[in-house]
């Protein structure tokens, strides 16, 4: 009895642990250790096979969790590439292809909602691990230590990176315009962008802008 009560906390331990820090276990010596442990638990509970069950099921969600953010990290990755001019592009392309934001979404409210899609998407990939990750690289350079060993995520970089290219967005189609009638319609549907971005609760969107 007593220890398939102190096996039901190492489970809740564990669960907790592999969903809330998936990133301690991408290496091969954590994943072996969880799996030993996992395989001592089990043996406590051979009559019903519940806790294989849970721990089977803890298991599957701790690789899926790392597969996908494996995969999230490669597609930051290739984003993370320098991008090639720019300017060169636009001048190399005709003017009738270059469209300014107004002729592709010219209701603010709607521009407002795919904005917070996009930080939503960028805010649903930042875990408790970068937040540590920024921890232990201040303690590091508190105490003059390198941290070669902690994997980068990217993923606080890769919001940060966003709110950057909202702010150089903006500020492109307003200086693109050549006209003042039409510079200042940019910057008012810019203002009523950020007021909808405002209304909905998305205020970084609403701080790019600004």
């Amino acid at each position: 009895a007593k220890l398939k009560s102190f096996a039901a906390k190492i489970i809740q331990l564990l669960k907790e642990w592999t969903e809330t820090f998936p990133y301690d276990f991408q290496d091969e010596k954590s994943m072996k250790e969880l799996k030993e442990i996992a395989h001592r638990i089990t043996q406590c509970d051979e009559e019903n096979g519940t806790v294989k069950k849970i721990i089977s099921q803890m298991t599957q969600n701790l690789l899926m969790a790392l597969s996908a953010r494996s995969q999230y990290q490669e597609i930051k990755e290739k984003f993370r590439q320098p991008a090639t001019d720019k300017g060169t592009i636009l001048k190399t392309k005709p003017q009738s292809t270059q469209k300014d934001i107004l002729s592709v979404c010219c209701d603010p409210l709607i521009l407002a909602q795919q904005l917070t899609y996009v930080e939503l998407e960028r805010v649903s990939n930042i875990y408790p691990e970068d937040l540590m990750q920024i921890v232990s690289h201040m303690d590091s350079l508190d105490n003059h230590k390198c941290r070669g060993d902690v994997t980068k995520t990217y993923n606080l970089e890769a919001y940060d990176n966003w709110f950057n290219c909202l702010s150089m967005l903006v500020a492109t189609e307003i200086c693109r315009v050549v006209k003042k009638k039409q510079r200042t319609r940019m910057v008012e549907f810019f203002i009523d962008v950020a007021r909808e971005c405002f209304n909905i609760g998305n205020f970084n969107s609403m701080m790019a802008i600004i």
